[in-house]
């Protein structure tokens, strides 16, 4: 199997994830493909091969040298976002894309007027939706690249290599896909998450991140009698967003430029609720604008009486720049595997946040790397078919690297 059936086969599993079922992983569906893929590394003949009742899926390629090589890894995600069906995937290859419109299905087009990205790609093979699901390559491309790699290496017995673990998991989508990985188990020295995008991406800074849920407590009167009774939650909700800074939200800021956004709003007079994400690469911005939120919140109450706003405000994940600042040879490591395979590798933070932050803070090192897919979470995402072999070609130069610089 080559790596485009490979991933052709992966993105035929719906695996969206879902917020607030309270159970991991989110969905069965997930655990529906993790089966099927733990079924795969055993016939591709890795060892150690362990799912366990939370979805985590974990494997070994044995070391094929004597020399003391460190254990590395290669992490992907499993789950799609669910901000778009997963249902029903339909892809079809664009060969040589010539540069045009892409006719995805009738009245659904993915331009490069739109998205210029495209012309990047031009020449090469894309793979598309048609238009009605995401494509899911966020982060079955990383999964399709890993394997593949790990094929390729046991094909390729004169290429020498540490221990080498992989580790699928679910949950990613919506922040919990670190949570229940066991760093110990999976033992290894340093790790790669394959869940970038752009050919050539390395990742090893991202946002400080929190969640702040507001719930607006109003109190509901006849509109005909309401003159000093009613508390409209719904407007006060409003009144709430009007207050944060109009700059600083994503659709205002770029590169290492922070935000609130404000995810979602419901209600009505009774009782209002907001849901906000909160964003900055500093840390010490970051806690200025948990302050921010805090004090928006109790300028409300303080108009309109306390507990008239609730705020629950949770932090996420941290940047993992402070854990890896010390350990660049990591990045020297993954950026030597990508000149060796004809990449350029391209350094830069990411305006978000992966699984390999909240790793890097349990204690395995754990950089971003691309994983060629683009537009992410919606059905104009595409990813060409030179873009996951030269991902693959990464993971097997990252391996040899490792042997050949810290082999002793």
């Amino acid at each position: 199997m080559d790596i485009v059936e490979r991933f052709l086969k992966y993105v035929s599993f719906d695996t969206q994830s879902a917020e607030d079922t309270g159970v991991t992983p989110s969905t069965e569906k997930q655990r529906v493909f993790a089966k099927y893929l733990k079924e795969e590394l055993i016939a591709e003949g890795l060892q150690d091969v362990e799912l366990d009742e939370l979805g985590y899926l974990y494997a070994t390629l044995p070391a094929n040298t004597d020399k003391p090589v460190p254990t590395i890894g290669f992490i992907a995600h499993m789950d799609t976002s669910p901000d778009a069906s997963g249902e029903n995937v339909r892809p079809r290859i664009v060969t040589h894309y010539d540069g045009g419109d892409i006719v995805l299905s009738e009245g659904i087009i993915t331009s490069p007027e739109k998205f210029p990205e495209l012309l990047d790609h031009k020449g090469e093979d894309l793979i598309v939706t048609d238009g009605t699901t995401l494509l899911g390559a966020d982060d079955k491309a990383g999964i399709a690249e890993i394997v593949q790699a790990m094929v390729y290496l046991q094909q390729h017995p004169d290429i020498q290599h540490g221990t080498i673990r992989v580790g699928f998991n679910p949950d990613e989508e919506i922040g919990l896909g670190a949570h229940h990985f066991d760093v110990e188990k999976f033992g290894c020295e340093f790790a790669y998450t394959m869940d970038g995008s752009e050919v050539g991406e390395i990742e090893f800074e991202n946002f400080n991140a929190a969640s702040a849920k507001i719930t607006i407590n109003g109190c509901s009167v006849h509109p005909g009698y309401a003159k000093g009774k009613m508390l409209n939650a719904a407007r006060i909700a409003t009144e709430l967003v009007g207050m944060l800074p109009a700059d600083e939200t994503p659709e205002t800021t770029e590169g290492y430029e922070g935000f609130f956004h404000l995810t979602s709003i419901s209600g009505g007079c009774e009782k209002a609720q907001l849901s906000f994400i909160i964003r900055d690469h500093d840390r010490e911005y970051f806690e200025s604008r948990k302050t921010e939120m805090q004090d928006v919140v109790a300028a409300i109450n303080e108009k309109f009486g306390e507990g008239v706003a609730v705020l629950e405000m949770n932090d996420q994940y941290y940047n993992m720049r402070e854990k890896l600042e010390d350990k660049m040879y990591i990045i020297d490591i993954a950026q030597a595997a990508m000149t060796e395979a004809g990449i350029e590798p391209k350094i830069k933070a990411i305006r978000g946040g992966t699984d390999g932050a909240q790793l890097s803070f349990k204690g395995l090192p754990c950089p971003n790397l691309f994983a060629g897919g683009l537009n992410f979470h919606g059905p104009h995402e595409f990813c060409p078919v030179q873009s996951l072999e030269k991902a693959m070609q990464t993971v097997v130069n990252i391996c040899s690297i490792t042997a050949e610089r810290l082999g002793k």
